[in-house]
């Protein structure tokens, strides 16, 4: 059976040892082209285990050159300070009328919420909001407004039922609402612990393609892999379809072992 997504033959991409500063870990990187280059937005924890922002720019998305500073850490002073105490993390890259909508965990003694940043030049990057309570990850904006409202995929934290996605609306994107569940892992399925939006969605001529990770716990931990979903162009809460099989899955050994094994 043909390959739906091809590794590069040269991965991986970009290693803690291509950071100009100390980290232990390159992970979890949000992904954008801007001005004909190609940027990331990568995790990276530092040595007493919090997490912080860089950035990497390539001309050609394969070869990476991190800058010399973090993009974004843990703000000191402010409304975000005391929310973004144990890390900033997870950055999703979306780009809206203009501008850049950075989603991303802020980590503290509270929990895990999200933080909503803007940028316009990967220069300077204005804070605008913490956009959910505790706990909550992996939200990812639509990169245009439906029917006049901004939406986005997130991922509540729930015991009671499997994790799972859901889709909310705003018209500032500060307060949010309208909530609904749009997509349920599946039971003795290859996502049946919890999934969450990953990539900002992409829109096609079919819909919105989703792609969403997907986690199968195993006797030695979780298994994370991609799969896929489509949603109605004009009202995305409207799911047309979830693929049955996952798209990718750990291989490489940096992709089986490291900080988290996989």
């Amino acid at each position: 059976m043909n390959a739906i997504i091809n590794r590069y033959d040269k991965n991986p991409i970009l290693t803690k040892a291509d950071v100009p500063y100390p980290v232990e870990t390159v992970h979890n990187a949000g992904a954008v082209k801007h001005e004909g280059r190609y940027l990331l937005l990568f995790r990276s924890h530092r040595r007493n285990g919090r997490s912080i922002l860089g950035l990497a720019q390539s001309d050609d998305g394969f070869r990476f050159r991190v800058r010399a500073e973090p993009f974004m850490v843990p703000a000191q002073d402010g409304p975000f300070a005391e929310y973004e105490e144990y890390g900033v993390e997870d950055c999703r890259i979306s780009p809206v009328e203009g501008a850049y909508l950075l989603t991303y965990s802020a980590y503290s003694r509270h929990g895990v919420r999200i933080g909503l940043a803007r940028t316009t030049d990967f220069n300077s990057v204005e804070r605008i909001a913490l956009i959910s309570q505790a706990d909550m990850r992996n939200v990812v904006i639509f990169p245009e407004k439906i029917d006049g409202r901004y939406a986005r995929l997130d991922r509540p934290h729930s015991h009671i039922a499997p994790w799972s996605i859901w889709i909310s609306y705003s018209l500032d994107l500060v307060h949010w609402g309208d909530s609904r569940l749009v997509i349920r892992p599946a039971t003795y399925h290859w996502d049946e612990e919890k999934i969450g939006p990953g990539a900002t969605p992409i829109k096609t001529g079919a819909g919105w393609l989703s792609i969403y990770h997907g986690v199968f716990s195993t006797t030695r931990g979780g298994v994370y892999r991609l799969g896929v979903a489509l949603h109605d162009l004009e009202d995305p809460a409207t799911v047309i379809g979830v693929a049955d099989d996952w798209i990718l899955q750990p291989a490489d050994p940096w992709e089986l072992t490291g900080y988290v094994n996989n």
